[in-house]
């Protein structure tokens, strides 16, 4: 089942004493990027909340958020009273020695805006609540997969109708095929008419290098490539495990083989048609970079 790597999960877990909120949030990206954001008593837990996240996450940039809310009206923040009378006296100093000095200030909005004014009370997690933090982030993590497998069934049937599409468009060569050869045989039978004008000519040899000539031109072998490619594209969406990366090498292949069709084509409808399955193919790859 395919995953897409855009997703968001939220949760919010309480007991008694906390009230617990995650938000997670991915977009595509070809590495692991996990960027987290914690309450200052939980950063001893943080290299235990990513290995829980990058299970499930695996690829994608990334941003895991908790917050905490203390029940019954206790914040876990307090301020630093000699620390703010601190400021408050050189801000009053400062203010002395300029110009409009005489005018009245209210210092107390800047002053709990300074560094370490308002601190966090260091209080340790305890068990309880990091069983509360650990079930909120599982929901989390749960709601995003969800997300993920939603936004990758609906690019799953986005691929397989523009496979299909290229397997219709391979089709549509093989009419082409017999005229484009005749096409070829007669004009290289013209330029070499007029390149020889009266001169005599060695049949078998003229037969050999045309053979050899038309077997240039021939485009069965990709065909038959670009067939196979398309068929495992579709069998690999079936994958249980991650498959983008793997998704993106087979649609590499069939480009290859779509770009020497096109190289060998000699024939205008067969160029039409190899544009037609190198825009499907574009499109693809443009969604693939989606894909976990």
């Amino acid at each position: 089942m395919l995953r897409s790597m855009t997703g968001y999960g939220k949760a919010q877990t309480e007991n008694e004493k906390y009230r617990i909120f995650v938000e997670i949030k991915t977009v595509n990206s070809k590495q692991m990027d996990l960027n987290t954001r914690l309450p200052y008593n939980y950063n001893i837990k943080e290299p235990e909340i990513r290995a829980i996240a990058s299970r499930v996450i695996q690829r994608g940039k990334a941003y895991l958020g908790v917050t905490r809310e203390i029940m019954g009206g206790e914040s876990g923040r307090s301020i630093n009273h000699k620390l703010a009378l601190h400021y408050y006296q050189e801000l009053k100093e400062l203010t002395s020695q300029m110009k409009d000095h005489h005018e009245q200030h209210d210092f107390l909005q800047t002053i709990m805006r300074m560094p370490e004014v308002l601190k966090q009370d260091d209080t340790e997690l305890d068990e309880n609540e990091w069983v509360l933090v650990k079930d909120a982030i599982d929901e989390a993590l749960l709601k995003l997969d969800n997300y993920r497998q939603e936004e990758g069934k609906i690019l799953e049937v986005d691929f397989i109708g523009r496979v299909h599409k290229i397997k219709d468009y391979l089709k549509q060569i093989e009419p082409h095929e017999v005229s484009r050869l005749k096409d070829v045989k007669e004009k290289f039978n013209k330029e070499l008419s007029d390149f020889l004008e009266d001169k005599s000519l060695d049949e078998n040899r003229y037969e050999q290098e045309l053979v050899y000539y038309l077997d240039k031109l021939d485009i069965t072998e990709e065909k038959v490539r670009l067939k196979q490619h398309c068929d495992y594209f579709l069998e690999t969406l079936n994958s249980e495990s991650p498959v983008g990366k793997k998704l993106n090498f087979i649609a590499q292949e069939m480009g290859r083989e779509i770009n020497t069709t096109g190289s060998k084509a000699n024939n205008a409808g067969i160029q039409k048609i190899v544009v037609d399955m190198k825009d499907e193919l574009e499109k693809i790859k443009d969604q693939l970079a989606n894909i976990l």
